[in-house]
């Protein structure tokens, strides 16, 4: 059997036409489904992931999120999101994400889940154990420096520039001269 395209068209549309394909072309009414959203608070952030600072709306209800989406108000993405920035929401919501502090012992091969509190009264102890071991007062000049070269710090790409300067005024308070910032990196 030789069929044009044209020829193939009619033949499709008269198949359609009489239903032999068992599609009906009668109109269907449609409902729309309740947004997941409704009765949520949106609260606004930045995607912690690199340091571009893509805006996130995080939705929740009951303290849970229930959605994460681009910001279309920030100034700097849009509302647009990388594959990273768009799948946020699997990092608030999954199963397998821890939620207590884990510690290993030196030289222990198994973790440990530890209380909040003794995790970071041990982050201080350690915190001042290095400065202090490592605290310079004058260098090699005899000049008054006042530094630890002891302990260095990386900060992160979901801060703000506020809570880069706080952040900025802790470390320097502490003597801290190795001090960088994801977006640098």
């Amino acid at each position: 059997m030789d069929v044009t395209r044209r020829g193939f068209l009619k033949i499709s549309g008269a198949a359609l036409m009489a239903g032999g394909v068992g599609i009906s072309l009668k109109p269907v009414s449609a409902q729309a489904q309740p947004l997941k959203i409704k009765y949520t608070k949106e609260t606004t952030t930045v995607c912690p992931y690199c340091s571009v600072g893509c805006g996130i709306i995080v939705s929740t209800r009951d303290g849970k999120v229930v959605n994460t989406e681009g910001d279309p108000d920030h100034p700097i993405s849009r509302g647009s999101l990388c594959s990273k920035g768009g799948n946020i929401y699997q990092m608030a919501v999954n199963k397998n994400r821890l939620d207590k502090p884990l510690y290993r012992a030196p030289f222990a091969a198994e973790w440990k889940e530890v209380e909040w509190e003794w995790a970071l009264e041990k982050i201080a102890h350690n915190i001042k154990k290095s400065r202090d071991k490592s605290f310079k007062f004058r260098n090699a000049k005899g000049e008054v420096v006042n530094r630890t070269e002891g302990i260095a710090s990386v900060g992160s790409a979901a801060m703000d520039n506020e809570e880069c300067w706080l952040y900025q005024k802790f470390l320097r308070g502490l003597g801290l001269v190795y001090v960088e910032h994801q977006a640098r990196i």
